[in-house]
């Protein structure tokens, strides 16, 4: 079975979630680290072969979302698209056709776009959002959050940022905050709240002043230069582009990329575990150059460490009524198998601060997969519906983490598509695969087969973050 079958099988690349195992070899010394040594044991090399996977992960899925990204002359809102250093802004939500991540959400639109900071700072300009919920969450190449600018934390009033690279010195306009990236690229993935179709003409003409420039043409005019598209960049979705790559592909990747963003000084560890298998940032990756026990254990390290991963996700987070629920996500440290496991099933997540999404995948009662053939309900008693400061949403996803296609095209209920109340002041959400009669504004459609589920709670109030609030039990009614 190829690797992305496998992915499909495994299924649930569909929220976001936590592990609590951190990953890292002993600390080696440079010297060490530099000077050629015997292939160890294969059962070791193995071990450090996963281990490395599993650390390298999410750069070389976030390198290949950035290409595919990227690789448009001009910006594109329906595929969230656009040239480096340049706003993709979404016209429109996310639907089943949308595979550029996995787990999109519904309940913003999306303002993204990679950043290059290899000749200078780029400064993000937002305007006045007169309160509307917004944030601009800023991504390493590693996937870690370093800042997140928005409602939370900056307010809503217009404001400049000047997000400069790793070693840069200079000096800033006045009035112009700096916000100092890790890593020469990073990722905004800027959401702005969405209330619905009828709520769509005022966002978009917000959406329009959010603004990218290089440092040098602050209080100028500047004109974007238009992007180069390179044929050879698959056209796949990155998740299942990676999950395809042999060994030799994969650590290849991992190689070239660490050239342009190489490791933290905390993963010291790590890079000489990588240096004793042949990895080393900016230099071409030969799998067979330290020995055919460390190729064998390479290759092998592929479907293992994929396993891994998965396994993770099966018990990630605190599970609660049948939930996983993530409350460390965003900044990862050296807990590198809980960043692997988030960016397989949700590239891009917030710190729970801004953002906490509870996962779904089994029948709370009974502990079996969800599936359309059965159907459900999630009841909240009165009072008890998520609480937030900004908004909340439970969305649908297929198992490979895309949204459902359904007769309705509706793919949350909680935000936009608001539930009723029954007389007691409860709210129950009728899970199932056909309408439920007279309670179609309450229905989330589900597919025929398995699904999961994502409970998204924005600006979670202190009873989500301590864990004093949970979400109620899926539970199965036929």
């Amino acid at each position: 079975m190829n690797a992305t079958r496998r992915l499909r099988r495994w299924g649930a690349a569909a929220g976001v979630g936590a592990a609590v195992l951190a990953l890292s070899a002993a600390p080696v010394t440079a010297a060490q680290a530099s000077t050629a040594h015997p292939a160890p044991a294969p059962a070791a090399t193995t071990a450090d072969a996963v281990k490395a996977y599993v650390y390298g992960y999410p750069l070389v899925l976030a390198r290949a979302t950035e290409q595919v990204s990227t690789n448009v002359r001009k910006p594109d809102p329906a595929t969230l698209r656009a040239p480096v250093n340049q706003f993709a802004k979404a016209d429109r939500t996310p639907g089943p056709e949308f595979h550029t991540v996995v787990a999109p959400n519904v309940d913003t639109l999306y303002t993204s776009a990679w950043l290059d900071l290899k000749d200078g700072p780029i400064v993000l300009h937002v305007p006045d959002t007169k309160g509307r919920y917004f944030m601009m969450p800023m991504l390493s190449a590693w996937t870690d959050v370093f800042a997140s600018p928005g409602t939370r934390t900056t307010g809503s009033s217009a404001g400049d940022f000047a997000i400069t690279g790793p070693g840069w010195h200079g000096r800033l306009p006045a009035g112009v905050k700096q916000i100092k990236s890790p890593t020469r690229t990073a990722w905004i993935i800027g959401r702005t709240q969405f209330d619905g179709p009828s709520d769509l003409p005022a966002v978009k003409a917000l959406v329009r002043h959010y603004t990218l420039k290089p440092l040098r043409d602050y209080g100028h005019h500047h004109t974007p230069p238009p992007g180069h598209v390179d044929p050879t960049v698959p056209a796949t979705s990155p998740s299942a582009r990676v999950a395809g790559m042999d060994a030799q592909t994969f650590f290849s990747q991992l190689a070239s990329t660490m050239a342009t963003n190489p490791p933290a000084k905390k993963d010291a560890p790590m890079v000489a575990t990588l240096a004793r298998l042949g990895i080393l940032p900016g230099k071409p990756f030969d799998i067979n150059a330290k020995g055919p026990a460390t190729a064998q254990a390479l290759r092998q390290a592929v479907p293992a460490a994929q396993k891994r991963i998965q396994a993770a996700l099966a018990t990630s987070g605190n599970e609660v009524n049948g939930w996983r629920v993530p409350l460390n996500l965003g900044d990862y440290g050296t807990n590198y198998l809980l960043r692997a496991t988030t960016a397989w099933q949700g590239l891009g997540a917030n710190r729970p601060q801004d953002a906490v999404y509870p996962i779904v995948r089994t029948d709370s009662s009974r502990g079996k997969p969800l599936t359309g053939a059965k159907r459900y309900v999630l009841h909240f008693a009165p009072g008890h519906t998520p609480p937030v400061k900004a908004f909340w949403s439970l969305t649908m996803y297929d198992p490979s983490g895309f949204l459902v296609r359904n007769p309705i095209n509706r793919y949350e209920v909680g935000h936009a598509a608001k539930p009723t109340r029954n007389p007691d002041g409860s709210t129950d959400i009728y899970i199932q695969h056909d309408a439920p009669a007279g309670k179609q504004s309450n229905w989330l459609p589900a597919p025929s087969g398995r699904f999961s589920m994502i409970l998204r709670m924005y600006r979670p109030k202190s009873s989500v973050l301590d864990g004093t609030w949970s979400p109620p039990a899926v539970t199965m009614t036929r």
